[in-house]
């Protein structure tokens, strides 16, 4: 049985992708920053499938201790393991450093390790911003110098940092390829609501946004996303490239609140909030100076034929995708119709 090392196990992505690869016969190593969330893991994935073949380690993304034994005994590597923060912080750097940096531990101590193939989680983050393509493709980057905000140059630095290292000659002859997701929507399998997907959910569905803001993003359902990085294991084709992995639309984020106000939750708002009042209060706000940035990049789409083509992959429709995280949700805090 081959062996998956997956970091950031507590993971809204990472659980999908636990169970995912389990369910396809591989064995699991799950890394936790603090392992008092073994448990926590462990009953998410208990939910779905058995977890017998499921092991947890202890690693930090800015801290060598663990890394060589981690891989020591592992076929691939999934890095999901990535902060992700939906306001502005003071210092860039919060994000920047422990994407890029952990990426690289994760990276070296794979090809010390002589794992066969990494599969990194990057972000549509890496591709569309800080230029104004209407179609954006796996082969665009994000321009960096631009005024793009953290995390997206967080996104963007460390994955370029990881194929520099992939096309250096101090990799051994590990292979990678990098998974492009637009903003992860669908049912979560443990009850933490901390991440950005869920909260940026609650908020809506209970009514915490007077009105929508006028921002455009791809989405794509985590059961998907977790479908692909497993299949990108062993997929030949996918060696060496970028996936852009999510809606070939840019939906307004208005859409999504109908969709819940369409499902009963009537606190979601279906009016916009004026971009003139976002700029009033984004000086004061780090939160309101993230939307901002978004607002001001607008709709743009993106061609994800190559996904669909290495792997026959059918994106999981909007409606359902929103239906559902919003029952998860609706379970997971009692929040009422």
């Amino acid at each position: 049985m081959e062996k998956v090392l997956i970091t950031g196990a507590s993971g809204y992505i990472a659980l999908h992708c636990i169970v995912e690869a389990l369910k396809s016969g591989y064995s699991v190593k799950g890394s936790l920053r603090n392992m008092d969330r073994e448990g926590e893991v462990r009953q998410a994935i208990k939910k779905e499938t058995d977890d017998s073949n499921l092991e947890i380690c202890k690693l930090n993304l800015l801290d060598d201790e663990g890394w060589n034994d981690a891989t020591r005994d592992c076929d691939y590597l999934l890095h999901t393991a990535s902060p992700f923060i939906t306001y502005e912080p003071k210092d860039e750097n919060e994000l920047i450093k422990p994407a890029k940096e952990g990426t690289m531990r994760a990276l070296r101590a794979a090809n010390k390790a002589g794992i066969k193939k990494v599969v990194l989680t990057s972000s549509v983050a890496a591709i569309a911003y800080g230029h104004e393509k209407n179609i954006v493709t796996e082969n665009d980057w994000t321009d960096t110098t631009q005024d793009v905000g953290a995390y997206t140059k967080s996104k963007t630095l460390a994955e370029k940092a990881a194929w520099d290292f992939i096309k250096s000659d101090e990799n051994n002859s590990m292979v990678m390829t990098t998974i492009h997701p637009g903003f992860v929507f669908g049912p979560l399998l443990s009850n933490d609501t901390k991440g950005a997907s869920a909260d940026l959910m609650i908020r809506i569905m209970t009514g915490k946004f007077p009105a929508i803001p006028a921002i455009y993003f791809t989405v794509v359902d985590v059961r998907d996303i977790a479908m692909l990085h497993v299949k990108a294991l062993k997929n030949k084709e996918s060696d060496g490239r970028r996936l852009l992995t999510t809606s070939s639309e840019g939906y307004h984020m208005k859409r999504i609140s109908k969709i819940l106000n369409n499902d009963g939750f009537k606190k979601a708002p279906t009016s916009e909030l004026p971009t003139l009042m976002l700029k009033l209060l984004a000086p004061f706000s780090s939160e309101m100076k993230s939307v901002l940035k978004n607002v001001k990049r607008g709709k743009y789409d993106a061609d994800i034929s190559l996904a669909n083509q290495l792997f026959d992959w059918k994106p999981i429709p909007l409606k359902e995708t929103i239906s559902e995280m919003g029952a998860s949700l609706a379970q997971i805090l009692d929040i009422k119709k």
